[in-house]
């Protein structure tokens, strides 16, 4: 479990929380609680295995893009127990996403994430 510490932007946190699933199973890996262009942290109620390469669908509010969801790849660097003990916080690097989808996280930043 160790922290991922090579972040070149800074992390913007979102003002409510975005549902995260595995694209393969369906399940949910857990709520976006901040996010880059290069990399997502969540929060979840199980641990996340580290170094796997996940294909994940975030959920997205309708008014970014006129789109639901947004599918992209990511890999899970780091994970550990949150501040509150009952949750894990794991951390993704964002490996596969096309530069439209790059604009909207962007978009989704710009509207949605705290003025920090």
């Amino acid at each position: 479990m160790e922290t991922y510490e090579k972040r070149k932007l800074k992390r913007r946190h979102l003002i409510y929380y975005l549902r995260v699933f595995d694209q393969k199973t369906g399940q949910l890996l857990g709520h976006l609680v901040d996010i880059t262009t290069e990399g997502i942290m969540l929060i979840s109620e199980k641990p996340i295995e580290v170094n796997r390469t996940y294909k994940v669908r975030m959920a997205l509010p309708t008014q970014i893009l006129r789109r639901s969801d947004m599918v992209f790849e990511a890999v899970s660097v780091w994970s550990k127990r949150d501040v509150n003990p009952d949750f894990f916080a794991t951390g993704f690097r964002i490996t596969g996403v096309s530069e439209e989808d790059v604009a909207v996280v962007e978009r989704l930043i710009h509207r949605y994430g705290f003025n920090d």
